[in-house]
């Protein structure tokens, strides 16, 4: 099956939220007909242990830690897909962030 659009969900820390809300607008994510910059955030509490090798921009290896996180959901096409991830990891402070992405069958 064929789909021109996918779903992009990002998990990051609230304070680097609107960077890569940014981001995603301006590397195209978020257009619709006659709208862009279209997102839609959730706040919650991401979890995670550091293991060795990693390089973690909140928390100390080897220790679990909470943080306040958003997620922002928006669409892009899929041809943009990989210049929209670009974007995102350029402002992404994280050295490995959950990006979770989805066609969009309904278009």
């Amino acid at each position: 099956m064929e789909f021109k659009f996918v779903k992009i969900a990002v998990y990051v820390p609230s304070s680097h939220a609107e960077k890569v809300r940014e981001a995603l607008a301006e590397s195209g994510a978020g257009r619709f007909n006659k709208y862009d910059y279209c997102s839609f955030t959730t706040k919650g509490t991401g979890r995670f242990r550091p293991l060795k090798g990693a390089k973690p921009f909140i928390g100390k290896l080897g220790k679990i830690e909470k943080v306040a996180e958003e997620r922002i959901e928006t669409i892009c096409l899929k041809k943009s897909l990989k210049k929209v991830l670009a974007a995102v990891m350029k402002v992404h402070p994280y050295d490995e962030p959950a990006i979770d992405i989805f066609p969009l069958l309904n278009e």
